[in-house]
């Protein structure tokens, strides 16, 4: 099942031009597989001075992450925001994501997660050229009852 931008920006509190996943384009239980064109975006709000660098591509792993979180659970209770508690085992294979001429392919795989947050392998790609990838850890923020 895939979804669009339009579904995607419903499941996750970024919106307008911080929203940077443009397709889902497949998920299960385990992993999301997603698509972007934000990192050639001039308007990106993560490009500074011109420039987006290859590690903002976190923010969009992060992104997959959480519409991960809404399709497949795996926590218990939803979610009001995610914070990246750690990163482990990053490698930059490129300095800058706006040099990128193809679509950027986002891959995330949870490798574990609770009522508390998850841990992610994530892996960004290019025309089939590994970018960036790493592990994320993910607390959850929970809703309080009203």
């Amino acid at each position: 099942m895939t979804l669009g931008r339009e579904q995607i920006a419903a499941l996750i509190p970024h919106a307008g031009t911080m929203c940077l996943i443009d397709r889902v384009l497949h998920w299960d239980d385990a992993s999301i597989r997603c698509l972007s064109l934000r990192h050639r975006d001039a308007d990106n709000p993560l490009r500074r001075a011109g420039r987006l660098a290859v590690v903002c591509g976190i923010e969009f792993a992060a992104q997959a992450m959480a519409v991960h979180l809404r399709l497949a659970g795996g926590v218990e209770g939803a979610p009001r925001a995610g914070y990246l508690a750690s990163l482990r085992d990053v490698i930059c294979r490129r300095e800058r994501l706006d040099l990128l001429a193809g679509d950027l392919i986002i891959d995330a795989r949870r490798l574990m997660a609770d009522g508390r947050g998850a841990i992610y392998h994530f892996a960004l790609a290019c025309a089939g050229q590994d970018v960036l990838d790493g592990r994320a850890a993910v607390m959850l923020d929970r809703l309080q009852p009203e």
